[in-house]
């Protein structure tokens, strides 16, 4: 087999290689990634609850300066009491009173609601706290795990780049050219072998002269159907 087209097919093998390494490390980082999503998830969720009951506070507070303000009234109403002189004045007062009385039986009641809200948003936030917690330490153990994923990946990706260099040290530019020129569309598929007469490139079947010169091996052969750099292997010349 011609040197140069050796080469192109040991580059092409090395290329597959170093593209490999590519989704091993998203997979790594992949685990990882999921972890600390699900980590920040839980904290956005823990701030929302924190918010939420923040405005229930607030509600709270309101009806609880309202129900203050009532019981200043109820107060005020029944010194008035003594000091009334007709009917009409007494049931003025007295449906005033029976108002304000309705009023702090609702607003009694609606603090009490908010209070079971604000209580039952506490026992969540306590319950993702401890999920949280669980996730931090697991997320710690997931880094390290991808960590050592990731620096046994590195180091077999400089060794199949070693290669790659010793090998572009000695290749002919002009086939190197020639190969990168292929690479930019077929990526991977660059140098593909002939089986039954057929590119693996294209799956198209090669002419018998075109096979011919692929079977020698004497020069670098290209499929007449999709330009890919074609080639026999050794059990099949």
């Amino acid at each position: 087999m011609n040197k140069h087209l050796k080469q192109l097919i040991d580059l092409s093998i090395i290329d597959k290689e170093i593209d490999a390494f590519e989704p091993q490390i998203e997979e790594a980082n992949a685990n990882y990634e999921a972890a600390l999503a699900k980590t920040k998830s839980i904290e956005s969720d823990i701030e929302n609850l924190s918010n939420e009951i923040k405005e229930e506070e607030v509600k709270k507070a309101k009806n609880e300066l309202h129900l203050s303000e009532l019981s200043q009234k109820l107060e005020e109403n029944a010194k008035k009491s003594s000091e009334v002189k007709t009917e009409r004045e007494m049931k003025s007062l007295q449906l005033e009173e029976e108002i304000a009385k309705e009023q702090v039986t609702f607003a009694n009641e609606e603090i009490q609601r908010l209070e079971k809200i604000i209580e039952a948003k506490k026992e969540q936030i306590e319950a993702a706290k401890k999920v949280l917690e669980e996730l931090t330490a697991s997320l710690e153990s997931v880094k390290a795990d991808v960590d050592t994923k990731l620096e046994k990946i590195n180091k077999e990706r400089q060794e199949v780049f070693k290669r790659k260099e010793s090998l572009l040290s000695d290749i002919n530019q002009k086939g190197l050219a020639f190969y990168q020129k292929i690479r930019r569309w077929a990526k991977n598929t660059t140098v593909v072998p002939v089986e039954d007469q057929a590119c693996m490139g294209c799956h198209m079947v090669i002419g018998d002269k075109v096979y011919a010169d692929v079977i020698k091996g004497e020069d670098i052969t290209t499929c007449p159907h999709c330009g890919r750099i074609l080639y026999v292997k050794v059990n099949e010349e």
